[in-house]
């Protein structure tokens, strides 16, 4: 598949993806990108942060590919049951735990836990060894039961700009083989 053959939706997590993120560089650089934006980006409210992502799954007028991170990984989990589109793949980075008390903001429990069924489509879940909000091994539990290709992504911290990965080529060339693999 073709970025062009795809609605390729942007899902940031808590606090929205700033101007030099990955997610906001994508977003620029691929035509067919948009951002599912929320009303209330610093306090999530899991209802409407999944009824924002339905809507924009479902006004899709191609095959959706999902590029999530962070808390926005838990929201589109709790999507996909509700969307009536059809998904072609979803690329998944930097799951929180969201069922762990000791990871903070709090308002990532209110996200858990995730579902564990088997996603209908390709998927990828790309985590660091040394991720603030969640381990490794939970990230390999969570692909593992989402029948996802887990990418180890070293020691990255969350992945975000703030572990220095603003631009991320590495990731950019893991979703560029990932979406060349999907079927329109």
């Amino acid at each position: 598949m073709k970025a062009s053959e795809a609605d390729i939706l942007i899902v940031p997590g808590y606090t929205n993806s700033g101007p030099d993120h990955w997610q906001t560089r994508w977003q620029k650089k691929l035509a067919s990108a948009r951002r599912v934006e929320q009303a209330e980006w610093a306090k999530p409210v899991r209802e409407d942060w999944v009824r924002q992502m339905v809507e924009d799954i479902n006004s899709a007028t191609k095959p959706v590919v999902i590029v999530a991170h962070s808390l926005g990984v838990a929201t589109a989990i709790h999507a996909l049951p509700l969307a009536e589109k059809q998904i072609a793949g979803a690329f998944l980075v930097a799951p929180p735990e969201v069922t762990n008390p000791k990871i903070r903001p709090k308002h990532f429990m209110t996200f858990g836990p995730y579902p564990r069924d088997p996603l209908p489509f390709p998927s990828l879940v790309i985590a660091s060894r040394n991720d603030p909000f969640g381990s490794y091994d939970h990230a390999g539990d969570i692909a593992n039961a989402w029948g996802s290709l887990l990418v180890d992504a070293g020691e990255s911290g969350h992945i975000n700009t703030e572990s220095g990965h603003g631009p991320w080529p590495e990731g950019t060339m893991v979703f560029a083989q990932f979406l060349s693999r999907l079927r329109p």
